[in-house]
This record gives structure tokens, C-alpha cells and sequence, in this order.
């Protein structure tokens, strides 16, 4: 499990670590990873409260109109100003004049904690102390800028954001099952035989491979149409429902990214099964993802066992089904260097 966090560590992969392992797991870290990545684009380094509670509250109060919880604590008086200005009681300045006194109050403190331990990079500087009344963004997030998976992060943010107020919307953490929509864009959430929409699935999907195809390292990205666009994959192959084999491959435990290369070109892995090599690639993947906070972590457990001899036996058993039906493995020719 560790490779998928340490084998290199980038500014991309650090701040990715920020995203589902940071302290706060309530909806202001991530209204706060938004508003930085918006806020870096005007080059500024000197950022007032006053300038950072704009986007901030935005942010909150955008997601209060699609799921009213944003917090675990029973109560807000922040979270409430946003359901006030979401529903017109209160205006834009009174909203930042709250914003300002009640927003702030933990997540600037808690960003940069991950297992109970500060990150050695900082992308800001808490200057609220200072005289300064803000924060100053350090060069850290700016060359995060220069990187090719900046261009994802806003995206994977949002993914994050959708998946875990989903949870707590539903109110059923445990019992949430997360899978592949019909169309294979879109993550949904099972909740008493109804399927619900939670956000793309690439988008859910990416952060975790640290913007590399899960079979060769390739760069692939999760926006446009070029040919770094990743293909979702099951990593045993959805033709093996078609064949009458029961097995639930549409869970997020069997969802991988890949370029396209990996997953449909010649060489491709196509309706071929993954050799035990890459099944063990894919059980490091799912562990990382149970280490980390719900609700992957709920969902992975309901498809794939409570305890991690379970989740072996499960993976392996699928393994031994699928190459029997399937008959031929499949790894890539071409592997770049390894990142997880």
C-alpha cells in the first residue's frame, strides 16, 4: 500500500495525499483546495481573507444546493450562512463578512496535516498572525501549475467533494455501494435499489493513480479528447457478464484508468485477463483505497470482503474464474518508470 503514496513524491502526489487523507475530512478543505487553484491563477501571493472568502464561500454554497450536509458536526453557523445565501435571506457581502469570522477557523490550521503529521511542502503560508490578515501562496503551488496534472486536480477535487457529501446525504456510509454507470461516465451510488449519480468517473478515479495508466505509467488526463484521454477499464473484462459469468465487475473495486494504448490498441489488453502480477498491482490499489477516508473505503469492503485475507481470497477466486473463461493473459509490452 505504501508505493501508492511514497514511490515518488512530486507536488502533485502531496497534494493529492492533502485531498483524501488530510485532517479535515469536512467539505472546507476541499471549498479551500478550489479556491487555491482559482486564486493561483491571477499570480498573486498576498491573498486577504477577504479575497480568499470569496471562491470559499461560493464553493460551499454551490454544494449546499446539491446535498444540505457539508459537515460532520450536527451543526454550523458558516455552513447555515450558505444555506441562508443559497436560499437569497442573506447577500453576498453579508455572506463573506461570516465567511471571514466563522470559515477559516480550522481548515487553513489542518490543510497541510496528513496521518497526524505536516507534509514537508507547503503550498501557503498561514499569515493571519502576521498583520497580514490571509495567507501568502508559496512557490510550491505555483510550480504545481507547471505540471502536466494540474490540469486534473480541479476535477479530481470536485470528485472527492461529490463522493463523500453523497455519504453523508444518504446517511448510510456502510451500506453505500459505489459502481459503473451503463454509459461507463459516471460513478453511482446504490441506495435501496435506487441508482444515484455521484460525479464522472474518470474524475473519482484518477487521483488515486497519480495521473498514470494503471498498466504501463503512461500520462493520461481526464479532460478533452486527445490521446492521453483515459479509457475507464475493468480490469476483468466486462465481455465476461456477456458470456454468462457471474461476476460484479462493475464495482469500483474492478475500475481502473488506462491509456489507450493499454486498453484498445493492438497490443491491447482488450477481452485478455491481467496477469497475477497486475492482480496484485490492483489489490494494492484497493487497500490504499480502504486506507483512505469513506466512501471508497465503505464500498470497497461490501464488494470485496472485511478483512484483507478476504479481499485476497476474493481477487484470486475472480482471477481463476476469468482465465478459465477467458483462457489468455495480458500484460503491456512497455512499461515507463513506475509510479505506483
Amino acid at each position: 500500500m505504501p508505493d501508492f503514496l511514497d514511490r515518488q513524491h512530486t507536488l502533485d502526489t502531496y497534494w493529492r495525499a492533502i485531498i483524501p487523507f488530510g485532517r479535515n475530512v469536512a467539505s472546507y478543505k476541499f471549498a479551500l483546495a478550489k479556491s487555491l487553484i482559482e486564486l493561483s491563477d491571477q499570480g498573486k501571493t498576498s491573498i486577504l481573507l477577504e479575497e480568499l472568502a470569496v471562491p470559499f464561500a461560493k464553493h460551499i454554497v454551490e454544494h449546499v444546493q446539491l446535498a444540505p450536509k457539508q459537515a460532520t458536526s450536527a451543526s454550523s453557523r458558516f455552513i447555515e450562512a450558505c444555506r441562508k445565501r443559497a436560499n437569497g435571506d442573506i447577500d453576498d457581502q453579508e455572506l463573506i463578512d461570516q465567511t471571514v469570522r466563522l470559515g477559516f477557523n480550522n481548515v487553513i490550521d489542518a490543510f497541510h496535516i496528513v496521518n497526524n503529521g505536516e507534509i514537508p511542502v507547503r503550498f501557503f503560508v498561514d499569515d493571519r498572525k502576521g498583520g497580514k490578515g490571509g495567507i501568502t501562496v508559496t512557490d510550491e503551488l505555483f510550480r504545481l501549475r507547471e505540471r502536466l496534472q494540474f490540469q486534473n486536480l480541479p476535477s479530481e477535487v470536485e470528485a472527492r467533494w461529490r463522493l463523500v457529501e453523497t455519504a453523508w446525504q444518504l446517511n448510510l456510509p456502510k451500506g453505500l455501494v459505489i459502481g459503473l454507470d451503463e454509459q461507463g461516465t459516471i460513478l453511482t451510488a446504490s441506495d435501496r435499489g435506487r441508482r444515484i449519480a455521484v460525479t464522472r468517473s474518470r474524475d473519482a478515479l484518477n487521483g488515486y493513480q497519480k495521473g498514470k495508466c494503471f498498466y504501463c505509467f503512461a500520462d493520461i488526463t481526464i479532460e478533452g479528447t486527445d490521446e492521453t484521454l483515459a479509457d475507464v477499464d475493468h480490469f476483468f473484462p466486462w465481455v465476461l457478464q456477456r458470456l454468462g459469468v457471474n461476476l460484479p465487475v462493475d464495482g469500483v473495486w474492478d475500475l481502473v484508468l488506462a491509456c489507450r494504448r493499454c486498453n484498445r490498441g493492438i497490443d491491447g489488453k482488450s477481452s485478455r485477463v491481467p496477469t497475477k502480477r497486475l492482480l496484485e498491482r490492483l489489490s494494492t490499489r484497493n487497500e490504499f483505497l480502504i486506507a483512505s477516508h469513506h466512501p471508497l473505503k465503505e464500498t470497497l469492503i461490501a464488494q470485496t470482503g472485511g478483512s484483507y485475507s478476504d479481499r485476497v481470497k476474493f481477487l484470486n477466486s475472480i482471477h481463476e474464474t476469468a482465465w478459465q473463461s477467458l483462457i489468455h493473459t495480458w500484460e503491456p509490452r512497455l512499461e515507463n518508470e513506475v509510479a505506483f
